[in-house]
């Protein structure tokens, strides 16, 4: 099948799946829709990291539409008011700009840039306010797009979020340590690591400054709600790492689920991703069934009060976004220039990114001058 027909970029391609990354029942049962603000979010994103200097001006110019980052999210929180997709479309493009940076420290050495940034990431993340005019790029960047986070919900959401993120960059040290050292993580403890460096909790967060509303733990902890959630962020983590594994075997990679199994298991390649497409479908398929156990739950809140209903609609916003990120992600993987390694001179660099010496990646060499 050809990714999205009708294409979400300016000069729409049409992008063949191969056959071993197809999902027929994520193409059937998970239309994709885009939010209308789209067109803006993709222009004004663009500019903002630009005018943030997080990728050098030609390739922005080159490769920021093609990487398809806010083709992501606009098919993702669906009914969020502009100004908040915009902030979560700008942070999303910073993750994948700090996810680059990460990779580039690991690949160059750079122990002690990485733990620079690392530190004062923990910093900024509880007062980015101070941190807005940071030299490093990548600190004002990050302090620039979750100040922005922070200023629609209360200081309660904001609090969890910071709580979630923290942890997060402790995952990426994690990962860090164990792609210099070579370490493969067994299946268990690389499944548990994942959920926090694909940054499950974070972009469930996201999900209620998008619905307008914060919801109430027993709402978030309720379990149908909390298994539709985790579900759609598994189907997300493991798909990307099948359509990744080529990309990161190149790269000399350990952080990934096949290469977990091929090392621990004795799975060959071949096994490994049909390990990997199975568990990728059973997460659609249960996802489809606590959907529905979601929305009932969803229903029970409207209690005939202003608060019940309010609630109730949020919850509906939410799950109905949790659905909307199968097919965002499914997408995303056959349109996005980061996933397409096979047209990539060095199948273990990007071309997106700056890969010069010490002190020359991605524009931002505070952590190394």
């Amino acid at each position: 099948m050809l990714a999205f027909p009708t294409g979400t970029t300016s000069t729409p391609t049409e992008v063949a799946v191969p056959p071993s990354l197809s999902l027929p029942l994520v193409e059937a049962a998970f239309p994709r829709r885009l939010h209308e603000y789209w067109p803006k979010l993709q222009e004004n994103t663009r500019g903002w990291l630009l005018e943030k200097r997080l990728m050098p001006a030609d390739k922005v110019a080159e490769y920021a539409d093609g990487l398809c980052y806010t083709d992501l999210m606009a098919g993702y929180y669906l009914g969020a008011p502009d100004e908040v997709l915009q902030a979560i479309a700008d942070y999303s493009a910073w993750f994948f700009v700090w996810d680059d940076r990460h990779d580039r420290d690991i690949v160059h050495g750079r122990a002690a840039a990485w733990r620079r940034l690392r530190d004062r990431l923990h910093t900024a993340l509880d007062s980015p306010w101070d941190h807005l005019h940071h030299e490093d790029a990548l600190l004002a960047g990050f302090a620039d797009s979750v100040a922005r986070l922070y200023s629609f919900l209360p200081g309660t959401w904001n609090a969890r979020f910071a709580r979630h993120f923290h942890a997060v960059i402790d995952a990426y040290d994690r990962e860090f340590h164990n792609r210099t050292h070579g370490v493969v993580p067994r299946v268990d403890a690389y499944l548990e690591l994942r959920r926090l460096t694909f940054a499950h909790w974070i972009w469930t967060d996201l999900l209620e400054p998008s619905a307008g509303l914060e919801l109430p733990d027993a709402v978030r902890k309720h379990p149908a709600y909390r298994r539709a959630a985790l579900l759609s962020q598994e189907f997300a983590a493991w798909y990307n790492d099948l359509c990744s594994l080529p990309k990161e075997l190149a790269g000399a990679e350990v952080h990934n689920l096949g290469i977990s199994l091929i090392a621990h298991e004795g799975l060959t390649l071949e096994e490994a991703m049909e390990e990997l497409r199975r568990r990728v479908r059973e997460c659609v398929v249960e996802f489809i069934a606590v959907e529905r156990d979601a929305l009932r739950f969803a229903d029970g809140l409207d209690d005939g009060t202003v608060r019940g209903k309010e609630l109730s609609n949020a919850v509906h916003t939410c799950v109905g976004n949790m659905r909307n990120w199968f097919s965002s992600v499914y997408w995303f993987h056959h349109e996005s220039g980061r996933y397409a390694v096979d047209s990539w001179d060095d199948r273990s660099t990007p071309p997106y990114v700056t890969n010069g010496d010490v002190g020359d990646v991605l524009d931002t060499a505070a952590g190394e001058k």
